[in-house]
């Protein structure tokens, strides 16, 4: 959305509406980068926005009166108007329990959580609205709170989780005052709703510097909140064909995967259960037997606990269900194509496994010149099997189960199933063999052989 249709509403409102644009999309301007929601704020009570706003022909939805917040349609997506206010006590460590209307906008910018989101710009042109800092916060790339950073803190539990997240989005550092009032304020961060968690660690796990909120998610505490399986990984030795401790390969391995929400997560969680599962040998090497089904478990009950939906869940739990798979030179090409049916059954794209794989790879930091050769030639011998588009499923069978039950002369039973997985490995063993007249023949086969 541009300019134009701000400038609309702002003519509806009318020049004492003080009309600006607040929060992120100030902060996001400034630093060039594209955003999606633009809130804005305004001297006027929310029944006059609605009335002059409906009087202009703009649709308005009255979606928070009591917080002074109404809904204007502009362009066909939804836009926040909110009067100017200043907040009550918040007893419940996320909702103000009152709010007073008709303060100025410095006031009301005051009660924001962090500077580089405390700023304000007049829609219609005039100088930013910067009373706290922001803007040469942004430069210096720092999250600071406003005001006390206690207060700000023990009014919003999810204001901390907030300050990781924008790290991890932005690259900045947290200033140390309000890194150092997070632990002081677990108690009203277990608070908020696994929901707006969940919201929150996901766009974290998405950011450019992941491994920065992670970090700090670590230091503050914050972790034992919501991912307490996580803390074991932490300081855990490998062996020889890991650089790094489980914790630091596990950040590595998120760094180099691409930003997709199961991605993100099954790197995460692909060795939460390496801590629980490490042994030392008579040579003191490290051994993790089993560790796949044990990271599986847990990141199946951390993913239920969180509220993940269901697709999630579903990725995350294929991608470290294979993660321990490696094909190999030795393997043939039935082998392989055995694999990209596990992978199918999983409903797993070989995309995707082939992106969790070489970040898993250059996460081990060894040898990652010859671990790329050997990576891409084993996906362009997928790739290339893949392709010519074998039978994966029996429902790809060239004969479906009516076919092969009048071929049989038999009604249906558990013995058309079995038929079914017999020819479908046949023809994974040799595809050509998947037409009528191909199985025809095997079936015949069998039942000479019963």
């Amino acid at each position: 959305m541009t300019w134009a249709p701000l400038l609309r509403l702002k003519a509806a409102l009318g020049p004492e509406a003080e009309l600006v644009v607040v929060g992120g999309a100030i902060r996001d301007e400034l630093l060039g980068r594209p955003h999606t929601d633009w809130d804005l704020a305004t001297r006027l009570l929310p029944q006059v926005v609605m009335n002059r706003a409906r009087a202009a022909g703009l649709k308005v939805i009255p979606t928070g009166l009591q917080h002074g917040t109404v809904t204007v349609i502009l362009e066909d997506r939804p836009v926040e108007v909110t009067t100017f206010r200043s907040d009550g006590d918040y007893l419940d460590g996320r909702h103000p329990e009152s709010v007073r209307l008709g303060v100025d906008l410095v006031e009301d910018l005051s009660r924001r959580d962090f500077t580089i989101n405390a700023m304000a710009l007049p829609v219609g042109g005039g100088d930013l609205v910067d009373p706290f800092g922001g803007r040469v916060d942004l430069t210096a790339r720092i999250i600071r709170a406003v005001g006390d950073p206690l207060k700000r803190f023990a009014e919003d539990g999810l204001r901390p989780l907030r300050a990781c997240r924008f790290a991890a989005q932005l690259g900045f550092e947290v200033e140390a005052t309000t890194l150092a009032a997070i632990p002081q304020r677990l108690e009203v961060a277990r608070k908020v709703s696994v929901e707006r968690v969940f919201t929150e660690l996901d766009k974290l796990l998405r950011g450019v510097e992941s491994g920065r909120g992670l970090t700090l998610l670590a230091e503050s505490g914050l972790m034992d909140l919501w991912l307490p399986e996580l803390r074991p990984m932490l300081g855990c030795g490998q062996n020889r064909h890991h650089r790094y401790d489980v914790w630091i390969h596990t950040l590595e391995v998120i760094r180099f995967m691409p930003a997709e929400p199961g991605l993100r997560w099954a790197a995460l969680l692909h060795d939460v259960g390496k801590p629980g599962t490490r042994t030392l040998g008579p040579d003191d090497e490290a051994h993790f037997y089993g560790h796949e089904g044990r990271s599986l478990d847990l990141a199946e009950a951390i993913l239920d606990r969180l509220k993940a939906s269901h697709a999630l869940r579903k990725e995350v739990a294929a991608l470290i269900r294979h993660h321990g798979t490696h094909p190999t030179d030795a393997w043939g090409d039935a082998a392989c194509r055995r694999f990209l049916r596990r992978l199918s059954e999983d409903g797993l794209a070989l995309e995707h496994w082939a992106a969790f794989r070489w970040a898993d790879q250059q996460g081990k930091g060894l040898e990652v010149a010859a671990r790329e050769v050997e990576h891409h030639t084993l996906m362009s011998r997928l790739g290339t099997l893949a392709a010519a588009a074998p039978p994966l499923s029996v429902r790809e069978l060239a004969l479906d189960g009516a076919a092969l039950m009048r071929l049989a002369g038999r009604p249906g039973g558990p013995w058309l199933g079995e038929l079914q997985r017999q020819l479908l490995e046949a023809v994974l063993e040799d595809p050509g063999v998947n037409s009528p007249e191909g199985l025809a023949d095997l079936v015949a086969r069998y039942r000479g052989q019963s």
